[in-house]
């Protein structure tokens, strides 16, 4: 007889959230949702998950806890803060954290929890929103390899990729690096778009040439046509969330001592767009519709 499957207790229903947790519910785990958003729960409900209603009633009654959540302070306050894992939490629990914060964080919640004997695991997701909704994510997994183990049936319900990338932190500094280079080619995607629509090329022209060449990147060939370029800037990944996690990847490099003069470049270009051009709500690839006004242009489209 097949093991009974772990109930999970979800927390963070977003764009990448909310996907996730209903592969979960689909393939049949026993899933409590929680939200700060009142509809994001009920949408999961009303997809087949229990909800929870608060942080210590979810802890109680799951045997692993997800945070998908938007920063640092957000995962703080599932492990430390009222009804958290440090207060309400019982030894042989799993948290398996996927949002993108700061790794030195994280590898401080692992300790933090370990004292209870609640194991940690940071699994940062790769890939997009489609993505996740046929439940084709890539995990990027710090953490022991017994904690991965435990947590495999999970990650395999959400995803088809799994890569173990070390020790805790592992897994979310993958991410940091992954999305530093996203990111900063988003940037320099605009620009190169934008330049070469003064110089009179037709946008056709430079998908056809770039995404047959050395200089494609999967950002432009395959994303972009389904938002900027075809008018659709809603998120997505918004840019306020880009820029979050290209500073915590400038702020990781200068721990390091790495020069990151491009990467560096390339957030203040995702900040002047946020805030000099409003664009912080809207997706990444909205960087095409500040470049080109930056230029005094209309952004090019296919």
């Amino acid at each position: 007889m097949a093991a009974p499957r772990e109930r999970i207790g979800f927390i963070g229903l977003g764009s990448m959230g909310r996907p996730m947790a209903t592969s979960l519910v689909r393939k049949r785990f026993p899933v409590a949702a929680f939200d700060t958003i009142a509809a994001h729960i009920a949408t999961l409900v009303e997809r087949g998950a229990d909800s929870a209603s608060d942080l210590a009633s979810l802890v109680s009654a799951a045997d692993v806890i997800i945070t998908m959540l938007p920063n640092t302070p957000d995962v703080a306050s599932v492990v430390g803060g009222p009804g958290g894992l440090l207060e309400t939490g019982r030894a042989g629990m799993l948290m398996i954290d996927m949002s993108t914060i700061d790794p030195a964080a994280s590898r401080s919640f692992g300790a933090s929890l370990a004292k209870r004997r609640i194991q940690f695991m940071d699994a940062a997701v790769g890939r997009s929103p489609d993505h996740a909704e046929r439940g084709e994510s890539l995990f990027m997994v710090g953490g022991e390899a017994s904690d991965l183990e435990r947590a495999r049936p999970i990650l395999d319900a959400m995803g088809n990729k799994i890569i173990h990338c070390g020790p805790q932190g592992s897994g979310i500094s993958m991410k940091i690096v992954n999305n530093f280079l996203a990111m900063a080619t988003c940037q320099i995607s605009a620009e190169a778009l934008t330049l070469g629509t003064k110089l009179g090329l037709s946008m056709a022209t430079m998908f056809d040439v770039i995404t047959s060449s050395l200089s494609s990147n999967d950002h432009l060939k395959i994303y972009w046509p389904t938002k900027v370029l075809k008018g659709d800037v809603e998120p997505g990944f918004a840019i306020d969330l880009a820029y979050k996690d290209l500073s915590i990847g400038v702020s990781a490099a200068a721990a390091a001592g790495v020069p990151v003069f491009a990467g560096a470049a390339a957030r203040e270009c995702l900040g002047q767009a946020r805030t000099g051009r409003g664009l912080g709500g809207k997706d990444i690839t909205a960087v095409l519709l500040a470049t080109a006004a930056n230029a005094g242009i209309e952004a090019p489209r296919l």
